[in-house]
């Protein structure tokens, strides 16, 4: 079991990883080793997240969830494959972490103060003097 928060574990038969060769520079361990990891968790389906975390995770994951609700998280910033399975293992908790978290509460609109408003006004004030200063005097 792999502890998220206090009431969230994951399983780890839950989870689903595949290797494939990392992009981009690295000589020929790059060419001969599959070292990047794709991470897969079908959060659609998870016994082990509620309802309310289960929608947030998903919204949140934005496009690394697919159409079924299975999340893929890809993960390749390191040469050797155990630390690309750690990354992308800490990117998955710290998502449900951050889907788990309450939302923080709504702005409660507030009108603007007496001298707010007076500073507003006369700023607009000396702005107006400012310009009325520059235009053509007419002749006449």
């Amino acid at each position: 079991m792999i502890r998220v928060t206090a009431s969230i574990s994951l399983d780890e038969a839950e989870l689903h990883e595949d290797f494939l060769r990392a992009s981009g520079a690295g000589g020929q361990n790059v060419n001969k080793v599959e070292t990047a990891v794709q991470l897969r968790f079908d959060a659609a389906h998870s016994p082990s997240l509620p309802d309310h975390v289960r929608a947030r995770l998903l919204r949140l994951a934005g496009s690394r969830a697919t159409k079924d609700g299975v999340l893929i998280i890809t993960a390749q910033r390191y040469r050797t494959q155990q630390r690309n399975r750690d990354d992308a293992l800490e990117r998955l908790i710290a998502l449900i972490q951050e889907a788990a978290a309450l939302p923080p509460p709504p702005r409660r609109p507030t009108k603007p103060t007496r001298g707010s408003k007076k500073r507003r006004l006369e700023g607009k004030a000396r702005r107006s003097v400012l310009k009325s200063t520059r235009r053509t005097v007419d002749e006449g």
